[in-house]
């Protein structure tokens, strides 16, 4: 269609009020007025709901960040400073064990555990296949093999049902992780544990001050893993990671592994690893630290208010445990058109993940192990069906609602 044709189709061309007497004098202040507010309220409507929004976190932060960082560059004590072990008095009382070695990874924290355990080639670990793959690869750096086991389908984690049909005579750990912020069912995985004599290496990455049974996750193995990574409910401004412990020769043996394993200075006992925290990660984590527990129970608002939302429709919800004090890291969801409620969320302006769309069993780095496409079923629909909301302490009331808006809307087309 010409031009011309589109006028005759669409009405007026734009000059029409040239046409009108007095034109400016129809447009009254009442009129500008609802017409500013009808502006206003498309912005807000339209505003990007982001899934994360570590800028907000960040502002209130800032002058005392930034204080700590001159601090640090004025002792020039960058790396393994005495700002990273103030930090790590500081997170071995919040979590109630004994020690905390403070490291630059999560990923790291899981292979000095592995180390510290002695676990090496031709052992098993069981764990699950519905975690970041990090878990894995811990395992496969000590060159053990990860066996995988299957989730329950409320907790979403390590289902204990499925548990001792997995050990055998070449299991060296257990590995549970507490995916989402909820902690695995911890007493009877480590009763379980305890009957065999193997120990446990609470994977907590997504975990920071959550609960099971009035006591923190960390306390239930011998050794507790922790990521600090920036999106993690404790996040650095960078990487960062923790091992938490109340046996002192374990914490003893991972300081010296995380340094090139030095017992004095240049000289090592065993092969060793560069995988110490920077000061300014130890800084940032201790001032987060202060506010940890007001977050998580902001996350909490948030997932509970999804919830309530969301109650009547057919989304499959996270369960609220009653014997667990969950952090939610992630609100997710379940839907079987998950590329259609994705793309939808898009459209309205609001971000979601998904953690994870492909389970590590059927990852291509394991394909050696031999796991096929149904071993692990209530794992694989996880992967296949779920979608992570938005969710981090200073979503507003009112972008929760929208998003729910939007997923209610989308049940009625």
């Amino acid at each position: 269609m010409t031009p011309a044709h589109r006028h005759e189709k669409l009405g007026p061309p734009k000059c029409w009020w040239r046409h009108c007497v007095s034109a400016p004098t129809l447009i009254s202040k009442r009129n500008k007025s609802s017409t500013r507010a009808r502006f206003e309220v498309s912005q807000i409507e339209m505003e990007t709901v982001p899934y994360l929004d570590l800028r907000a976190q960040y502002r209130p932060l800032r002058s005392e960040v930034l204080s700590a960082f001159e601090e640090i560059c004025e002792s020039t004590t960058f790396a393994q400073g005495p700002a990273t072990s103030e930090f790590e008095a500081k997170f071995a009382a919040y979590c109630g064990v004994d020690h905390c070695v403070s490291l630059n990874s999560g990923t790291s924290a899981l292979h000095l555990a592995l180390r510290c355990l002695d676990v090496g080639p031709g052992d098993e670990v069981v764990t699950v296949s519905m975690t970041f793959i990090a878990t894995a690869w811990a395992i496969s750096y000590v060159g053990a093999t990860p066996v995988f086991v299957d989730i329950d389908p409320v907790r979403r984690t390590l289902n204990p049902d499925n548990l001792e049909a997995a050990i055998t005579s070449r299991t060296k750990a257990i590995m549970p992780v507490h995916l989402y912020g909820m902690p695995a069912e911890m007493d009877r995985i480590v009763a379980i544990a305890e009957r065999h004599g193997l120990p446990v290496i609470e994977d907590a990455a997504q975990a920071h001050g959550a609960k099971y049974r009035g006591r923190r996750v960390g306390q239930f193995g011998q050794i507790a893993c922790f990521s600090f990574y920036p999106s993690k409910n404790l996040g650095a401004y960078g990487e960062g990671g923790a091992l938490i412990t109340n046996d002192t020769s374990i914490a003893n043996r991972a300081r010296s592994l995380r340094d090139h394993a030095q017992s004095q200075r240049y000289l090592h006992d065993e092969i060793g690893y560069n995988y110490r925290m920077d000061s300014f990660q130890g800084a940032v984590l201790s001032i987060k630290l202060k506010h940890l527990d007001e977050w998580n129970t902001a996350r909490n608002d948030c997932a509970r208010q999804y919830t309530e939302l969301l109650k009547d429709s057919s989304y499959k919800l996270p369960a609220h445990m009653s014997d667990s004090e969950c952090v939610w890291h992630c609100y997710v969801i379940e839907t079987l058109e998950r590329d259609r409620v994705r793309s939808a969320l898009q459209d309205a302006g609001i971000q979601s993940a998904i953690h994870y769309p492909v389970p590590i069993h059927l990852q291509k780095p394991y394909a050696r192990l031999d796991y096929r496409s149904g071993d692990l079923p209530v794992t694989e629909a996880l992967c296949e069906h779920c979608l992570s909301l938005p969710i981090y302490p200073e979503l507003s009331k009112e972008k929760i609602s929208r998003v729910a808006s939007v997923l209610l809307d989308l049940e009625n087309r």
